[in-house]
């Protein structure tokens, strides 16, 4: 995760990428966000809507929290909208950001959280899905005010940008659901098996680092490496490899992918992005000094407080990277891994 190019290579390569294409645009898609009859905030926000059987449709109520709106920078709360910044354009990246199976709603954990915030400081949500390039595009020029995708907190992006963190940046082992093995946080417990990774990835350079440490104790774990996502999950299913190890989303979105089939898969855990020494975050980002990090970053632990956040994560399958508590600003990848 030496940068967010990185992370989000790896989540497009990881298992279960989607089918669904959404269409090419110049710049930012806006789509709309489910707002009153009136044009205001919504009531009501649906999660995992259209979501291919990834999440577990739920309507939520969200009423407003007057306190924390009034905490929203004026500009901001006369103008009665949050503009939310998705980078998933051209494909997307289930579960996270990806378009539904009406072929038009942008559906995901991302923009369902921007939603949610949205909801509780009392503004219509204005999703705009752009490339991930444009994405920052549009936070550096005002026409995005808080990017909900998947965007790692980096000591070189505090430079430019504000952050209101809202879930962990984690790796996943997937096994066959009939495999009793765990990882438990221990490299040791990989000795003996075959791993399947992707080239050119940050779960690879940790793999690799883990090989090492094992072979200098007289062990071993075999890497092994596939051309594509289907090619992973038949060895697997095949007995080919004895796990795969990639972004945590990933391969929760496969695994409900696989629950229906003749091998299904689980999470045998997982493991910070950011490696040993500090866990990744993932967080909301607005240009720095726009006065929303805080704003944003109460919305969502007040999400945590009346459960809707957990909600949130479960139905996505996301339990596992929740944070106990959104932070302003917190400790980022160090400017020589960013």
């Amino acid at each position: 995760m030496r940068s967010r190019s990185t992370l989000h290579t790896r989540l497009v390569r990881g298992l279960g990428a989607t089918t669904a294409t959404i269409a090419l645009a110049t710049g930012l898609t806006a789509c709309g966000g489910d707002a009153k009859a009136d044009g205001g905030a919504p009531d009501k926000v649906t999660i995992g809507a259209v979501s291919n059987g990834a999440a577990r449709q739920t309507e939520l109520s969200v009423p407003v929290v007057d306190s924390l709106r009034a905490q929203l920078p004026k500009s901001v709360r006369d103008r009665g909208e949050l503009v939310i910044g998705v980078g998933a354009l051209p494909a997307g990246f289930p579960p996270l950001a990806y378009t539904g199976t009406d072929q038009k709603t942008l559906t995901g954990a991302e923009p369902d959280l921007g939603r949610l915030v949205a909801a509780t400081l009392g503004l219509k949500p204005v999703v705009k899905n752009s490339t991930w390039e444009n994405l920052f595009v549009g936070v550096d020029s005002g026409k995005v005010d808080a990017a909900f995708s998947n965007v790692t907190v980096t000591e070189e992006r505090k430079k430019k940008y504000e952050f209101a963190s809202y879930r962990k940046d984690n790796l996943a082992f997937e096994v066959l659901k009939e495999n009793p093995w765990n990882f438990g946080g221990d490299f040791h417990n990989l000795a003996g098996k075959t791993v399947a990774v992707s080239k050119g990835t940050n779960q690879e350079k940790i793999l690799l680092e883990w090989q090492g440490k094992l072979r200098a104790e007289g062990k071993d774990v075999e890497v092994k490496y596939f051309p594509d996502p289907n090619s992973v999950y038949l060895a697997l299913s095949g007995g080919k490899i004895d796990l795969s190890f990639g972004p945590n989303p990933s391969i929760a979105y496969h695994i409900t992918q696989t629950a229906g089939g003749n091998a299904p898969t689980r999470n045998a855990g997982s493991y910070s992005g950011a490696g040993e020494s500090l866990q990744g975050l993932i967080a909301a980002t607005a240009k720095k000094d726009s006065g929303l990090a805080k704003p944003v970053a109460e919305a969502v632990n007040h999400l945590i407080r009346n459960g809707q956040y957990a909600q949130l994560l479960a139905a996505w399958n996301l339990s596992n990277e929740a944070v106990a508590t959104s932070e302003v600003n917190p400790p980022g990848l160090p400017q020589a891994a960013s």
